[in-house]
Order: C-alpha cells, then structure tokens, then sequence
C-alpha cells in the first residue's frame, strides 16, 4: 500500500509536546519575575522609612512656608491653572445663558463650585494643589469649554463677552468706591454718642448751676485775655473733648502753664457745655475764656460774603441736604466747609483787637511739645507762621486752585508751595497792615459761583496770605495722623504738634488704631461725665 504524502500526517502528538513546552517556559518567567520582585523589596526596605521621614519632613516645610497668595501667582502652580480655568469657565456660563443653554451652564457652574471649593480648602489647610486633586477639575472644564466652543461660542464672542462683562465690573467697583467714600465721610461728620451724650450733661450743669455763670461772668473782665506779655492761643470748636485734648496737652507740655491763655469760640448749641467743661476743670492754671460766636453782632451778611452764602437756599441745600447724587464729591458735601466757625480764622483781628500775637490750634490735634518758642520766632515782616507741605509734588497751588481761569493765573505761581493750616503763627500787627480779612472778602465775592476752589479754608487761605507766608520748621507741624497709616514714628515723636487731619478722627470708631493712644492719653477718663457716657 502506498504510504500518504508528509503534508496529510495528523501532527496531534507534536502539538501536544509544543502546548507543554510553551508552558513550562511561561511558568519560569513568572517565577524570576516574583524571584526579582521579592529580592529587591528586601534590599528597599532598609531605606524606606528614612524615604518617608524626610518627604515628612518636606512636606512639614511646604506647609509652614505655604504662602497661597503666591501659589495662586506661580506659573508653574495647578492653583493658577484652576483659577484661569475658572474664570473662562464663568464666562462660558455667561455665554450659555445668554444663548439658553441651561444644560450646560449649569455643568460648568457645577465643575467651578469644585474648583473653588478646591481652592478654599488649599487657602484654609495650608496645603498646595495636587496633580491628583487638579487633573479631574480641569479635564472636565477643558471638555466643558470645548464643548461650549463647538456649539459656536467663539473666540471672538468670548472677548466680546468678556470686555462687556470686564466693564461691567468696573463701572460696580466704581459705585462701590464712591458709595464706600460717602459712607465714610457720613460716620466723619457723625456725633458719636458718647460725645452726644456729655454735651447733653454739660449742658444740663450749665442750667441747673447758676454759679457757673456767675464764674464765667467774672472770667470775661480778667486783664489776662488782653495781656500781649502772655501767650495767646484761639480754638473754633464744636466739639467739647476734642477742644479739650488740645488745651490739656497744650498746658500738659507747657513749661510755664500759668502763661497761656486761650480764646475759645464755639456756636450756641454747644456753648453752655463748653463753659461748664472748662469752668469746673482746671488746666494747670492757665487762662480760658469761652465765646459764643452768635453774639458777633458784627459778623453778618452785609460785612461777610460766607455769611452772604450761607443764607443762599441752593447752598444750603447742597450742604446740608441729603446725598443725592453720587457723581459729586462727597467731602465737597461736609458741611463744615461752609461753617462759620470754620472760617473764623479770618476774623482772628475783628475777635481779638488788642492782641499782637495769636497761635491758631484746630480741634483735632495734639501738642507734644512747648509751644511758647512760636511766638520769639522773627518772621520777617510775614504775616502766617505755617509748615510747607510741598515736599510732595502734589501740594502746590495748582492742585487747588483753578488756573484755568485768568484771575487766578495772572496773579499766581501755579508751581508755589502750599503749606498746613490747623498750627499756624499770625502775626496780627502785620494782619491788619496787610488786610488780610479784606483780601479774604475779596475771593469770597470772586469765588461766588464756586470755579476758583471747590471747598475748605486752605484755598482762599493760599491767596490771601501769598507773599505773607513765613516757612517753620517741619517739625513744628506733622500732619495726615488722619488718613496716613504709614507715618514714620521717629517723624512723630520729633514734632511738637500732631494733627489727625482726615476722616479718621481720633473721638471717632474710625480712628486708625496706632495713632488712637496719642490723643487718648489727654482725655480726663477719670471724669465722671465721661465714665457715665461711656458705660451709658
């Protein structure tokens, strides 16, 4: 019989052979392979715990030196990378919405409450962003966003989107800038209640003790208020404890207390008050008068054009309505700018007509040191004693005086230096020569329809006493302990008068916290009035 050929041969056995071959060779594989795992876990395990103490160890340092304002800064950080996706996002929902999808601006609302909540969590532990944490929130954002982009939400309608929404927000920081400044210069103006509240128990002395005006009677005859050997100071004030600090710590650093004298005018409402304060306190001796500013006869419409002004129903409108609209200024609103005890001081000749010299004191200042040198310093033939404060550019003349119009710029160095009124030394010999109080009346009635200056005294205050001007040393005189948090504290221990010009009064809750001691220091805490107030 004739054999097959090769090809047609059943291979059954061979197969079988290959099959246990095949599976002899996977089987040794699979033990070098564990053989090799376990012999070099042996050799790891030495160095696995010093491993994990020192990536302890990092990880303790990155907490402690976690700055999250940086993180969120770094290039390199997965915090900025959400927050960039974060924001895009928020326009993608912007967009959505405008556009009726719902569906996914609610995705993508979604996926930002996880970012920021991611966020939060790394602000609050202290702790970086991991790749982990990140990786998940920023693929489903990018998925999100590019879903939001091929539903033709392009480029271009993203920018668009996005620069309206940008000045959107920009015209809501505006509001709430101005809306913050109107607040605050509310609560300036604000009487607090304790201060309220002493007024109205000073008062009630000054009626249920007839002594006290019998006293106050005697004190406007004394020979000391016209005495020029003496040295002579003027307060304008409304404000009882204010007026106080500055006559204790005046007398306080005093060399010889019992040589000062000071003139105080206040207005009709707070004049009882203010007599019964200064009538049952005593102030290392010196002299105090007080007067009430509505027995100027003299100082009325026909003489004053501010008295003039006052009497103008849009002016008083305007100063003492309510804040109706926000484009305008608030501080331009204070209705102490058109007060007439804040324009006093041009009537400092007219009040006191036997004095040669006078220091002038605001009522919200401090004086640290002896103020009796003022009145030996020559000024040579000037009028005002005051401090310069152009050492930054911005004090100059043209910063508050409208040189556009000709009056002022054909008369007036633009470039001149401005200076502090609050301590100021006058001169009123050279005053009345010069006639200081003429050329004051002269800008007012020039200055009627308000396109000179906008507010204050310092303004007319720069024309009338140009050329009249004596610079003091810097140290006399230290300002801005008001609104300035960074004055350096060598510059206040050095001055002699410290001034809390600005909105943050030091009677005030928005007093600035570090300069609050310095003026606390002169308030009589002991007087039972005050610890009634307080505690009221």
């Amino acid at each position: 019989m004739r054999r097959r050929a090769a090809e047609y041969r059943r291979p059954a056995r061979r197969r079988f052979s290959y099959w246990i071959w095949l599976l002899l060779a996977f089987s040794s594989i699979l033990a070098l392979l564990l053989f090799l795992l376990q012999h070099n876990h042996h050799h790891q395990d030495p160095l696995h715990h010093p491993l994990s103490e020192r990536n302890a160890r990092v990880e303790h340092f990155a907490k402690e030196g976690f700055n999250f304002t940086e993180e969120i800064l770094s290039v390199t950080s997965f915090s900025r990378q959400l927050a960039e996706q974060m924001i895009l996002a928020k326009v993608y929902v912007v967009i959505a919405k405008e556009h009726n999808n719902l569906h996914l601006a609610w995705q993508l609302s979604s996926k930002i409450r996880s970012c920021q909540l991611l966020l939060s969590k790394a602000a609050m532990t202290g702790e970086p962003v991991t790749l982990e944490e990140a990786e998940p929130i920023i693929k489903s954002l990018s998925f999100l966003m590019f879903k939001a982009q091929d539903i033709h939400y392009d480029i271009a309608t993203t920018i668009v989107t996005m620069k309206s929404h940008i000045q959107a927000l920009e015209e809501r920081a505006n509001a709430a800038i101005v809306q913050s400044t109107v607040f605050g210069q509310i609560a300036a103006e604000a009487v607090p209640k304790s201060l309220h509240c002493l007024n109205v128990k000073l008062m009630s002395d000054w009626l249920k003790m007839p002594s006290l005006q019998e006293f106050s009677d005697e004190r406007k005859n004394s020979p000391r208020l016209v005495d020029n050997n003496l040295y002579h100071f003027c307060i304008f004030s409304d404000n009882v404890l204010a007026t106080s600090v500055v006559v204790n710590s005046t007398v306080s650093n005093a060399d010889h207390p019992k040589q000062l004298v000071f003139h105080i005018v206040t207005n009709g409402i707070n004049y009882g008050a203010m007599q019964a304060w200064f009538l049952n306190n005593d102030f290392k001796g010196a002299t105090i008068e007080v007067q009430n500013i509505e027995e100027f006869h003299w100082l009325n419409a026909s003489y004053s054009p501010l008295y003039k002004q006052l009497l103008n129903p849009d002016s008083q409108t305007f100063y003492f309505g309510a804040y109706q609209d926000l484009n305008d200024e608030p501080k331009m609103r204070n209705p102490k700018y058109l007060s007439l005890l804040n324009h006093l001081r041009f009537y400092i000749p007219e009040i006191y007509p036997q004095l040669e010299k006078v220091v002038f004191l605001d009522d919200d200042l401090v004086v640290q040191k002896d103020l009796t040198p003022l009145f030996s310093l020559d000024l040579h033939g000037n009028v005002n004693g005051a401090v310069e404060t152009c050492l930054e550019a911005f004090h100059r003349y043209y910063k508050y005086l409208n040189f556009s119009n000709s009056i002022i710029s054909s008369r007036f160095d633009p470039q001149a230096c401005a200076w502090a009124f609050g301590m100021n030394i006058f001169d009123l010999v050279a005053w009345r020569k010069a006639n200081v109080t003429t050329r004051y009346h002269y800008w007012q009635e020039q200055n009627a329809d308000g396109t000179l200056w906008k507010l204050g005294t310092l303004p007319p205050a720069l024309l009338c006493f140009y050329g009249l001007t004596e610079p003091l040393d810097r140290r006399w005189h230290v300002l801005g302990l008001g609104y300035d948090l960074n004055i350096d504290n060598r510059l206040i221990e050095s001055a002699a008068v410290i001034h809390f010009n600005g909105n943050m009064k030091p009677w005030l809750k928005l007093a600035i916290g570090r300069y609050k001691p310095l003026w606390d220091k002169y308030v009589n805490q002991s007087h039972p009035h005050l610890q009634g107030c307080v505690t009221s």
